[in-house]
């Protein structure tokens, strides 16, 4: 694919865990790809490169499955079977008569619908780096790290960067997968919106005491959402969201300080959590693009919109625009279209531009809503969890959603290969 007089057909800048996936996508279609990210490949694939792991909507997990992935990452994988949210000062799956306001979804109530997928699968950052860029060796992609990206020049018909070591390479196409602080988005001009908001998130690794039993569980303080979300080996990840100066704190704190902080918040419902590891702490902030296409350019992932945790949503938002571009790119080059030409490109940008946009906003309210205890607020708030958990029909709406399976839905998230 691809003129010869370009050294690629497209340069992928930033190679974690979207921009990977895309990498893949695309190699296996035959583009002639180069991979650069400013971080060496055994840096990207260190245990303790972030400390974090991601919670895999069921649609972006057969995504992977299609790409050949899917075996090896369900080996590190634990499924969540079902979710349990509280608002309130204990979690209500704790008490003897669950309060009005506990929510809990289940996978068997969609199980007819989703083919008995779990409702997502849990997996830590380290083992989905290891398993996408093995497969990606496995292709003919170029990874060029590290390197630093320093200008991106657009033409008519190709598009030249410069490294920051003064190479320079050619492609049709430049993606910027490259993260929240896009070089690619800022050398191509294009704004951003948004704003930080006055939380941190706090990730830990836990050893539990009973067993979850595939439960991931939310609940809601003043300060921010909390969740635990389980793991393989009877683990957890804990995502803890604070005002930047707690969060820091917590973040701080002697192991033992922050294990009894964390069960006085969360009760005893899964024992006495043990930390595993170092603890990081991550300011939050809402930001999204002005665009996510370019002069020969598009996004994906962090580089076009970053959003709360609240509802663990922020990779597989990243992930979609994956599946969309793969199609759109590989589609337009079999039909032998310019691929990177606006007219392609656009088709891309409309398909994501709603999706990326009413998630953030969706998000921004749910953070606003549930980190307060203003009592009018919190008689909304509760009034609605407990008309959504006595109506089957409207918890499996909400399921399907957040597995990231509802709308125009690009081929990967369906399972099927481009």
């Amino acid at each position: 694919m691809g003129e010869q007089t370009t050294d690629f057909d497209i340069l992928l800048v930033g190679g974690g865990m979207t921009g990977a996936t895309l990498a893949l996508a695309l190699a296996q279609a035959g583009f002639r790809l180069a991979v650069i990210d400013e971080a060496p490949l055994e840096t990207r694939l260190a245990p303790v490169f972030d400390g974090r792991a991601s919670a895999i909507a069921f649609a972006n997990f057969r995504q992977w499955r299609a790409l050949g992935v899917g075996e090896a990452l369900a080996a590190q994988a634990q499924v969540m079977t079902d979710i349990l949210i509280t608002d309130g000062p204990n979690p209500g799956a704790s008490r003897t008569a669950p309060l009005p306001v506990f929510l809990h979804f289940d996978a068997d109530e969609i199980a007819d619908w989703t083919d008995g997928d779990p409702l997502g699968w849990m997996v830590e950052n380290r083992h989905i780096r290891a398993v996408l860029n093995a497969a990606l060796a496995e292709t003919d992609a170029t990874l060029i790290s590290p390197a630093t990206l320093a200008d991106v020049t657009p033409a008519k018909t190709f598009t030249t960067i410069t490294l920051g070591d003064s190479r320079r390479l050619t492609a049709r196409l430049v993606i910027g997968a490259d993260g929240k602080a896009s070089r690619v988005r800022k050398v191509a001009g294009i704004g951003v919106r948004g704003w930080a908001y006055p939380q941190a998130g706090v990730v830990a690794t836990l050893q539990l005491d009973t067993p979850h039993n595939g439960v991931a569980h939310q609940y809601f303080l003043p300060g921010g959402p909390l969740a635990i979300l389980p793991l393989t080996e009877n683990r957890a990840s804990l995502v803890w969201s604070e005002d930047k100066g707690r969060a820091e704190a917590l973040a701080a704190a002697a192991p033992e300080a922050f294990e009894a902080h964390l069960a006085r918040r969360f009760g005893d419902m899964l024992g006495r959590p043990r930390l595993i590891g170092p603890r990081y702490a991550y300011p939050l902030r809402l930001q999204i693009a002005e665009s996510l296409i370019g002069a020969r350019t598009a996004l994906v992932g962090d580089a076009g919109h970053v959003i709360h945790p609240i509802a663990g949503q922020g990779l597989n938002l990243g992930l979609k625009d994956t599946a969309a571009l793969a199609q759109v790119l590989i589609e337009a080059a079999r039909l032998g279209e310019d691929f990177g030409s606006d007219l392609v490109l656009e088709r891309y940008a409309n398909w994501r531009r709603f999706d990326g946009a009413s998630l953030a906003l969706t998000t921004d309210l749910l953070m606003r809503l549930f980190s307060t205890d203003a009592p009018p607020l919190r008689a909304a708030r509760d009034l609605g969890l407990a008309i959504v958990n006595r109506l089957p029909a409207f918890r499996r709406v909400f399921m399907q959603e957040a597995g990231g399976a509802m709308g125009d839905l690009p081929k990967l998230l369906k399972g099927e290969r481009l």
